[in-house]
């Protein structure tokens, strides 16, 4: 199994906070760094304020060397898809090829209130994010100019412009749906997230989308976690995190790669670890250095 660093920065964080943990993650040997795509916090104050998933993402990609860099994942009510997969093929460029590409329907509703960004209906925001999917890998891979007509995106002859280095760049579909998501994560993906959910929910969302795909798609999951040598740690870890870190994976190390382990018996290769205190970076080492191990 894979194990990627998954950080909520709209809590609060500044790029030098990211810039830590990206590296620390990259010294340590996980596998990615993700970010949410977020522009208001959740139960916090959020100073000093969000910061946009791709610009950052772009300073990374020149920051680091090897480690895969991706968004869990970016909201398709932010962004038109044109400029998207501009903003994507760039950074991609930027990094050598080393993005991944989470695409969702965007959730939470006072985010677009407070930063005036419309909010359509859920099944409004799941056809806009079938189109965006459509025309963002489409646009990556033309070989003359592309033209799409949909109900919500008209394109006429773009160029197609730039192209990622990475022929196809790899996209996530998340989410626990029952229909939609399975069948966008069939249609458009390399890998299928399922997030902050029980081993049984995540098995059940596993087998719906392996039951429609009719290629073999790359199975995730994302759970915060809190790790710790004894309860006192773990107990401060999880107090640091607030009621996130309450729900998520709580243990040893040795606690940590038994439940890991169980995800993976499920089908999950890849996992993403919401860490959710930036500043404290021996919790990164110390799940490189008792929990990764036993897990390649």
């Amino acid at each position: 199994m894979r194990l990627c660093v998954f950080i909520e920065p709209q809590m609060g964080a500044t790029y030098e906070d990211q810039l830590a943990v990206a590296r620390r993650a990259e010294e340590c040997g996980f596998d990615a760094f993700f970010r949410s795509d977020h522009f208001l916090t959740m139960g916090r104050d959020g100073l000093p304020g969000p910061t946009d998933s791709w610009v950052t993402l772009g300073a990374l990609a020149r920051e680091t060397s090897t480690i895969r860099l991706g968004t869990l994942v970016t909201s398709a009510t932010f962004r038109l898809p044109g400029p998207l997969a501009i903003a994507v093929a760039q950074v991609d460029r930027m990094s050598g090829g080393r993005v991944d590409f989470g695409l969702g329907t965007g959730w939470f509703e006072a985010e677009h209130t407070a930063y005036g960004i419309p909010f359509p209906p859920v099944a409004e925001r799941f056809d806009r994010l079938e189109e965006q999917l459509e025309i963002i890998t489409g646009l990556w891979a033309a070989d003359k100019p592309y033209s799409f007509t949909g109900r919500h995106y008209t394109l006429v002859d773009s160029p197609a412009l730039p192209k990622p280095v990475q022929q196809p760049v790899p996209v996530i579909v998340g989410g626990t749906g029952a229909r939609r998501t399975p069948a966008l994560a069939a249609r458009f993906a390399s890998e299928y997230n399922v997030p902050f959910s029980p081993l049984a929910k995540t098995r059940e969302c596993f087998d719906r989308v392996r039951a429609v795909a009719e290629r073999p798609l790359v199975l995730s999951m994302a759970q915060t976690v809190s790790c710790g040598r004894d309860a006192a740690e773990i107990r401060r870890r999880v107090e640091a995190g607030g009621r996130m870190a309450e729900n998520g994976l709580q243990g040893t190390p040795s606690e940590l790669v038994d439940r890991l382990a169980e995800f993976g018996e499920a089908g999950a290769t890849r996992a993403f670890l919401q860490i959710l205190d930036l500043s404290d970076l021996d919790h990164l080492d110390l799940i490189a250095e008792e929990v990764l191990p036993q897990l390649r």
